[in-house]
C-alpha cells in the first residue's frame, strides 16, 4: 500500500478526473451545470478539492507588439475533503453561475473564434494532481442578441471577435478583460466608417454596450475613432425598436467632428492609460500610437480573433451554410489539445 501510494504521489497508479458538461451553449449569468467523475486509482487517496476555473484565450498589446495567452477569470470549488477508494467511480453533479461579463463565443450554434474553457483540478493528497480542460459554449444575452440583429438587418456585417486584455475607463467592467465583436459598415456608411466594434458589459440588470467607430479621414484630416457608450436593460427587448436605436447609436459617432466620446472610456491595463491621457484613444491602443492599418492588420492573419467567413447570423446575410474559417477551427481544437492535462496533471 505504501509502495502504491508513492506511485501515485508521482503520477502512477493514481485517480483520473473527467468533467462533462450539460450539452448546449450557456448564457452570461445563466448556469453552467455538469458532473465531475472520478475514477479510484492503485490505492486509496483522499481528495482535498475539486475546483473547477474558467479561462480564456486573450490578447495582450504592449511594447513589443501583441501577444496571446490564458486568462482564467473565475474559479469553483465543487466538492472536497472525502476519501476515494482504489477502483471507486464517483460522479459529483455541480451548477455554477457564469459571471455577467462572459464572452459570447456562440450565435446561432456557430462559432465567432473566441476561445473558451473549463478547466478541472483534482487536488489529491499524497499524489500529483489532476486535471481535466472542456471547451466552453456561451450564446448570448436576449438583448445582445437583439443589438447584433439590428445591426445585421441595418447592413452591418460580422469580421471578427476578440478578447483584449485592459479595462475600458469610465464602465462598470469586472473582468481583466473585454470582447470585442468588429463589423464591416453598412452601405450607407461605407464611405465614412473603415470598420464598427461593440463591446457587451452586462450585469444583472442589464448591460453598457461600448460602441466605437473607425472613421475614415477626410480631405483636410486624418481617420481617427469614436467612442460612446449606452446603457440598455435586460426588460427592454420586448418593447424596443433595435433598429432605430442601434441607427442613432451609429449615427452619433459617424455625425460627430473629430474625435468624440461620452465621458471619454478610453482603456486601463497594466500600461496605465492608453493613448497618454487621450479619453478617446482607441480601446486596444495601449500606446497611442496605433495606426489603423496596424489595428486592423492585427487580426487579419489566423488566430482567435479570425473572422467567420461568412459572417454570423443576425449579422448582414448571416452565416450562409455555417462556413467557418478553418484557422478558427485548428485554434480551438490546438488549445484543448494542447492544454488539456489529462492523467499528466
Amino acid at each position: 500500500m505504501v509502495f502504491k501510494r508513492l506511485l501515485g504521489s508521482i503520477g502512477i497508479g493514481g485517480p483520473s478526473v473527467d468533467t462533462v458538461l450539460t450539452p448546449g451553449a450557456v448564457r452570461p449569468g445563466g448556469a453552467l451545470t455538469g458532473e465531475v467523475h472520478l475514477k479510484g486509482g492503485s490505492a486509496d487517496f483522499d481528495v482535498e478539492h475539486i475546483t473547477l476555473e474558467l479561462v480564456a484565450r486573450v490578447e495582450a498589446e504592449h511594447d513589443e507588439g501583441e501577444t496571446e495567452g490564458t486568462v482564467a477569470f473565475e474559479r469553483y470549488t465543487v466538492a472536497g475533503g472525502f476519501r476515494l477508494a482504489e477502483g471507486e467511480q464517483r460522479s459529483i453533479p455541480f451548477s455554477v453561475t457564469l459571471p455577467w461579463e462572459t464572452p459570447v463565443n456562440e450565435l446561432h450554434g456557430q462559432p465567432l473564434g473566441i476561445v473558451l474553457g473549463v478547466r478541472t483540478e483534482l487536488g489529491v493528497a499524497g499524489a500529483k494532481d489532476k486535471g481535466d480542460l472542456d471547451p466552453l459554449a456561451v450564446g448570448p444575452l436576449p438583448v445582445q442578441e437583439a443589438v447584433l440583429e439590428a445591426f445585421g438587418q441595418l447592413g452591418f456585417g460580422f469580421r471578427s471577435a476578440d478578447l483584449e486584455y485592459g479595462h475600458i475607463r469610465g464602465t462598470g467592467q469586472q473582468l481583466p478583460f473585454y470582447q470585442e465583436i468588429e463589423m464591416t459598415p453598412a452601405p450607407q456608411y461605407a464611405h465614412q466608417v473603415n470598420e464598427i466594434e461593440v463591446t457587451f458589459l452586462a450585469n444583472p440588470a442589464g448591460m453598457e454596450v461600448v460602441v466605437e467607430a473607425d472613421k475614415r479621414g477626410g480631405f483636410f484630416s486624418g481617420g481617427h475613432d469614436a467612442l460612446n457608450r449606452f446603457t440598455v436593460h435586460h426588460d427592454d427587448v420586448a418593447h424596443t425598436d433595435w433598429n432605430s436605436t442601434v441607427e442613432s447609436w451609429v449615427r452619433s459617432l459617424v455625425d460627430r467632428g473629430g474625435h468624440g466620446g461620452h465621458g471619454g472610456h478610453a482603456v486601463y491595463g497594466s500600461q496605465g492609460a492608453y493613448g497618454h491621457g487621450d479619453p478617446y484613444a482607441h480601446k486596444s491602443d495601449h500606446h497611442g500610437h496605433h495606426g489603423h492599418d496596424d489595428h486592423h492588420g492585427h487580426r487579419s492573419g489566423p488566430g482567435m480573433g479570425t473572422a467567420i467567413a461568412a459572417g454570423a447570423a443576425g449579422l448582414a446575410v448571416g452565416v450562409a451554410g455555417g462556413l467557418v474559417a478553418a484557422e478558427v477551427v485548428d485554434e480551438v481544437g490546438d488549445f484543448f489539445e494542447g492544454d488539456d492535462e489529462g492523467d499528466e496533471g
